[in-house]
């Protein structure tokens, strides 16, 4: 097997990234890299529907290199994102919440690249659903020269003053290598770590 197969399961994943296109190049050739791989690897690209910004790159890139790109974007975000329009599929959906909902359903796996508020939200709240056991997807940060550093380093942070279990922290991929991260999805097994730190707090569940 090689550093980029993926297995069949993972027919489409979900680009979180940014509707700005950041401050250095780097992150639009990142993106670029990322939405040509996954093309070229007949997987396709759920995203936020937009054109502009390191969302409309993505997409943009995954096209070009012949791949299938299907976007979710709320009523409000059409004029705001610019709707993309050259999309395989473009759906709009009532709201935000609509939007991460049918994102979960389209996708196998989660990538952030970098990102603001929104790209951070989208993805902690796949990260909170597969917390809660809600869903079982594999979720990665793909960085870019550090860029998701002191985020990384926050959530050890949670873990050292037990906010959040060791092992749900380990279950999330944080790095730079796509093919590294490929590789990763392929092989991912859900932490089976309780949310609960406090022993008191798992036997009163039981």
């Amino acid at each position: 097997m090689t550093q980029d197969s993926v297995a069949p399961r993972f027919k489409a994943v979900c680009v979180y990234c940014g509707s700005n296109s950041g401050s250095r190049p780097i992150y639009a050739q990142r993106a670029t890299e990322l939405g040509t791989r996954l093309a070229q690897r007949g997987i396709a690209v759920v995203y936020g529907g937009g054109n502009v910004g390191l969302m409309g790159t993505v997409a943009d890139a995954a096209l070009a290199a012949g791949g299938e790109v299907i976007g979710v974007i709320p009523e409000q975000l059409v004029g705001w994102e610019v709707a993309h329009r050259g999309l395989t599929r473009l759906e709009v959906v009532a709201n935000m919440h609509e939007r991460k909902a049918r994102m979960f359903d389209l996708s196998d796996g989660f990538i952030a690249l970098p990102g603001g508020f929104g790209t951070l939200d989208e993805m902690f709240e796949m990260l909170t659903w597969r917390q809660l056991g809600i869903g079982d997807r594999p979720c990665a940060f793909l960085d870019v020269e550090g860029f998701y550093a002191p985020l990384v380093a926050m959530m050890d942070r949670m873990v050292a003053e037990r906010f959040l279990h060791a092992d749900q922290r380990r279950d999330l991929w944080h790095g730079e290598d796509i093919g590294t991260l490929l590789e990763w999805m392929q092989a991912y097994v859900p932490a089976q770590a309780d949310k609960w730190l406090d022993e008191k707090r798992r036997a009163a569940l039981r």
